[in-house]
């Protein structure tokens, strides 16, 4: 809809949230403002009831819906957005009762989404959850189209629109999921190719508008579009960061989470996820300065259990010291393990420490190797000072070399598939890297 300027109107929505069993979820109508604002509407009032359960056949009660209806009228609201799941019936009942086009919490979820997604597997995804979502939402027929015309001896009931709707979403949905199969065949080819060379991958995980692509900006010089808003970034963005000890990690940049993250999105982004079930270390983004951060990390980990990435190692990274006024820190677990750091991304506070945090979780598992190189071998020794940390080098009497190296074991297992390596250049004994230089103090 054009205003008499030309340009496009916002859509004026009226927000609705029902308090069930009279448990108050205020920061819930604020993130529902949020999503609306990051759809583009413009809030034009609220309406708040309080039920013990929903109403069969309203949700939210023919004495709140005639409310809604009243203050549609009195608003010049679009749009009714319910922060709620409604099965179909409730969805077109309260659009018969407010004359007003509704739309739940899942549906507006998927509009945001749709407007967010940029790569063509993002856009398979987001139409798939969409069309899984339209599917149970057919349940009114066209009157134009009771029954398809037949010839001579054809004539009969035939299919009525809803069935032919029906059946044309079926069969876009298996195109779709065909689509992303091979989609996901292609994506598990790049991570195996990925996983040749010796680069741990590290996920940014986090409820949406964290801050994690500013992180992930800030880390890695990348132009990662990030803005104040809920689900800012969809499609996995992925960097290679050079950590110190000559060591490097692969960092991927995925989409944000958020509580009642409606189901059809979570399996039609599971080859996207799946970038954070095969991570060797996720960094949960939390925003410190939001007094609903530790629910939020708990709607978090329960998406990671549902992707089954819950036993993945975490460091939880406490963003936005900026708006708190903490200084940058970080803490250590019971095993000594540093578990939680505070950082600023806008500002760039604690950017190098936390650089110096993944160097140090990684050279936990390193190891001790020890080869003794001949004088032909100079080849292999100059890749091993270019891509591996030497901790040490002993010129021999023979022309040859004596290297120590700290290296990971996936480190380890490339170099051993390298054409210059010999496995007569290892000597026996190897030792755990027990205090690793360079390590945060």
């Amino acid at each position: 809809m054009k205003s008499a300027t030309g340009t496009r109107r916002r859509e004026r929505a009226l927000l609705v949230q029902l308090r069930l069993s009279g448990h108050i979820e205020l920061e819930e109508l604020e993130e529902l403002r949020l999503l609306a604002e990051s759809a583009g509407a413009e809030v034009c009032g609220t309406i708040m009831g309080s039920r013990q359960v929903p109403d069969a056949a309203t949700f939210i009660g023919k004495g709140k819906a005639e409310e809604v209806r009243d203050a549609v009228v009195r608003e010049h609201a679009d749009l009714v957005l319910v922060n709620h799941e409604l099965s179909p019936a409730q969805e077109r009942n309260l659009e018969k009762i407010t004359s007003c086009r509704v739309l739940d919490r899942t549906g507006l979820i998927l509009d945001i989404f749709a407007q967010r997604a940029r790569s063509a597997e993002g856009k398979l995804q987001v139409e798939l959850a969409q069309l899984e979502h339209l599917s149970t939402r057919l349940v009114r027929g066209w009157t134009h189209l009771e029954r398809q015309k037949g010839g001579i001896g054809l004539r009969g009931p035939g299919e009525t629109q809803l069935e032919v709707d029906r059946r044309q979403i079926r069969e876009r949905i298996k195109k779709l999921n065909d689509r992303l199969k091979q989609v996901n065949v292609q994506r598990r080819s790049r991570r195996k190719s990925r996983h040749k060379v010796p680069i741990p991958t590290v996920s940014f995980v986090g409820y949406t508008n964290a801050g994690k692509s500013s992180l992930f900006n800030q880390l890695t010089a990348s132009s990662v579009y990030a803005a104040d808003q809920l689900f800012a970034t969809l499609d996995p963005t992925m960097r290679r960061l050079d950590l110190p000890g000559k060591s490097a990690i692969i960092l991927a940049d995925t989409v944000g989470f958020i509580r009642h993250l409606p189901h059809d999105l979570v399996e039609a982004f599971k080859s996207t996820l799946e970038e954070v079930a095969e991570a060797d270390l996720l960094l949960h983004v939390v925003d410190s300065a939001n007094p609903e951060r530790l629910d939020q990390m708990q709607q978090v980990s329960k998406v990671l259990a549902e992707i089954d990435a819950l036993s993945i190692p975490q460091i939880a990274v406490f963003n936005k010291i900026d708006l708190t006024g903490e200084a940058p820190r970080y803490e250590r677990d019971a095993y000594g393990h540093i578990s939680r750091v505070w950082v600023s991304a806008r500002t760039g506070e604690g950017m190098d420490m936390l650089r110096e945090v993944l160097a140090e979780h990684f050279r936990q598992h390193r190891q001790r190797y020890r080869l003794q190189l001949p004088p032909e071998a100079g080849r292999l020794r100059a890749l091993l000072h270019e891509r591996f940390d030497v901790v040490s080098e002993t010129v021999l009497e023979s022309g040859g070399w004596q290297v120590a190296l700290s290296l990971e074991p996936a480190q380890f297992a490339w170099l051993r598939q390298s054409g210059d390596f010999r496995e007569a250049y290892l000597l026996a004994e190897t030792e755990s890297v027990l205090a690793p230089t360079g390590s945060c103090p």
